[in-house]
């Protein structure tokens, strides 16, 4: 009768053997899972990402190609009388630059602002009193968002 309860004990202690080991396979195995979940989240994040910047690289490739549309459009206006006709004109271009508003397109502001290299390029200098201000614009330039799509022309007074 020993015998039995010896057998009987070696399986109680093979049982819990073997419960500690699965205990710890399923620890690992949750550990494993959490990790490729949380791998799989930043790889969607990440594609998600770069989905939105080349969207936005697209995006300002198209409008980089409206902008001499524009500037012809101002320049147009710059001579326009009271006719019909150039009201007009007015209204279409009012109209284009209220559309590219909303889509994320911003005219940089230049004159009277202190001159900014990162968005601004200098085609001349005039003397002041110091102060780098831009005096007048030459071309607009534009942003969509925090992008640059072309940097002001501008006359600085330094």
């Amino acid at each position: 009768m020993t015998k039995k309860k010896d057998d009987k004990k070696q399986e109680e202690v093979d049982y819990k053997k073997v419960a500690e080991e699965l205990a710890e396979e399923n620890a690992r195995l949750n550990e494993a899972l959490l990790r490729e979940r949380a791998d799989a989240e930043n790889v969607r994040k990440r594609a998600e990402s770069e989905r939105a910047a080349l969207a936005n690289f697209f995006k300002g490739s198209a409008i980089k190609e409206l902008l001499p549309i524009i500037d012809n459009f101002d320049r147009a206006m710059q001579q326009a009388d009271n006719s019909e006709f150039a009201k007009g004109v007015s209204g279409i271009h009012k109209q284009f630059l209220q559309t590219l508003e909303k889509i994320g397109v911003t005219r940089i502001k230049t004159v009277g602002e202190h001159f900014d290299p990162n968005t601004m390029e200098a085609v001349s200098h005039e003397e002041g009193d110091g102060d780098e201000v831009v005096s007048e614009e030459l071309q607009s330039g534009y942003m969509l968002g925090d992008q640059l799509l072309r940097p002001a022309m501008v006359r600085v007074k330094s």
